[in-house]
């Protein structure tokens, strides 16, 4: 098997795709095992449901980049770089992050005792082992339901969980960035202005970022 270019889900075995560029792709339900990605751009990239078993990604970046409900089981991410990284339910089981660098990184329901070389009191990372508690006022509640107007956002799944409650992570993560105020007016505006897939919380940050 290979990749699937409407996609670009990958489901490859024991294979070498070294020093390829990956930067925006949806690898969604992705499958790989005993793969090499060594020297690859994962940046802004969602692995939501992927597999990844015992793949190395030495020397790899993953700025903006979202593990969510992930297998990375016996994986190796030495030298690798991580910036603004989510980490939610993923399995860490013999992952090894051997001399990675952490900028920003989150850490949710993702069991840290079994990954290798990483430090848990790194200021640079935060581990929740649940869902963090958020106040989330009435007003800011209306504007993110509202979101499911704009079909994008709502394919998306960035903004609410399984059982279609809110996203309480990516609200935290908005409103640290953003506060209350700002974040509001940009959600309204971005809801009138996605006209295009996308697969990840990093993609609303940047476009919020560049209202006025």
């Amino acid at each position: 098997m290979g990749r699937n270019q409407s996609t670009g889900t990958f489901n490859y075995n024991n294979i070498q795709k070294k020093d390829k560029n990956f930067m925006y792709d949806n690898l969604k339900r992705s499958n790989c095992y005993n793969c090499d990605f060594d020297t690859c751009n994962f940046d802004f990239v969602s692995f939501r449901g992927a597999h990844f078993k015992k793949c190395s990604f030495y020397n790899s970046s993953f700025k903006g980049t979202e593990f969510v409900g992930a297998n990375l089981k016996g994986s190796k991410f030495k030298k690798s770089i991580f910036e603004n990284t989510i980490f939610d339910s993923v399995n860490l089981d013999g992952v090894d992050f051997r001399d990675a660098e952490f900028t920003n990184v989150i850490f949710l329901e993702s069991d840290l005792s079994k990954a290798i070389n990483i430090d848990i009191n790194d200021p640079s990372i935060r581990v929740f082992d649940e869902v963090p508690e958020v106040e989330i006022s009435e007003a800011l509640k209306s504007t993110v339901d509202s979101l499911n107007e704009n079909e994008y956002i709502k394919n998306a799944r960035i903004f609410d969980t399984k059982d279609g409650s809110i996203n309480l992570l990516t609200m935290m993560i908005l409103l640290e960035l953003f506060g209350e105020e700002r974040l509001i007016r940009g959600l309204n505006t971005i809801k009138e202005e996605i006209k295009r897939d996308f697969h990840t919380l990093s993609y609303v940050i940047r476009l919020i970022e560049k209202i006025k």
